[in-house]
């Protein structure tokens, strides 16, 4: 992390929220974004995204902010005008995507992946191999709303099936359908054990 980063402390959870930027979804994407958001700030955790005020990022950070709740940001500076920086929450400009990515990982407890883009994808597979080879036990929530991840997680199934990747790696992950069950999921997997899915 760059050492002129400054973030405001917070003691509590913080849920890593990875999601879509596009408003051209179904409502329905959009409106469990907002649920997300607000049910983060009423179970007192701060969430962690990735700075936008458009899509799914912008509907969950608004409602996560209505609500009362703490919310952190974090935006590589040549997305500013794209993503439509929403900047009533704290927010940071970084300077690369990398950085984005490593500030919203080390600040987070959980992550939570809804429906979104290749840049969705992107993080969730990089979380999910960091994972993998042992260097973090944070859960991984898929918020699979109409079976949107259903042909990733066959594609994760067939990789086990085919000796690529360990048995283990089956539990590396959890699929929720509603927004209401992440909210659980993120609450019980404080009890999970630290998997160790690099045995070789």
């Amino acid at each position: 992390m760059s050492s002129s980063v400054t973030i405001q402390p917070f003691d509590g959870k913080s849920v890593c929220l990875f999601c879509g930027s596009s408003e051209s979804v179904r409502p329905e994407y959009l409106d469990a974004a907002r649920d997300f958001g607000a049910a983060t700030a009423n179970a007192g955790w701060r969430l962690v995204y990735g700075g936008g005020g458009v899509g799914l990022m912008g509907a969950s950070a608004r409602a996560a902010h209505a609500a009362g709740g703490r919310v952190l940001g974090v935006m590589p500076g040549f997305l500013r005008s794209r993503e439509r920086l929403f900047d009533d929450v704290e927010t940071l400009v970084v300077p690369s995507m990398h950085e984005r990515k490593t500030i919203m990982y080390d600040q987070s407890d959980a992550f939570v992946v809804a429906p979104g883009g290749v840049g969705t994808l992107e993080e969730a597979i990089e979380v999910l191999s960091w994972k993998r080879l042992d260097l973090h036990a944070k859960p991984v929530i898929f918020l699979n709303l109409h079976g949107f991840w259903d042909a990733l997680l066959r594609v994760m199934e067939h990789s086990i099936d085919e000796g690529m990747t360990p048995e283990s790696f089956r539990q590396a992950w959890i699929v929720c359908n509603t927004v209401a069950e992440s909210i659980e999921a993120v609450r019980a997997a404080e009890d999970l054990p630290h998997l160790q899915h690099d045995q070789r």
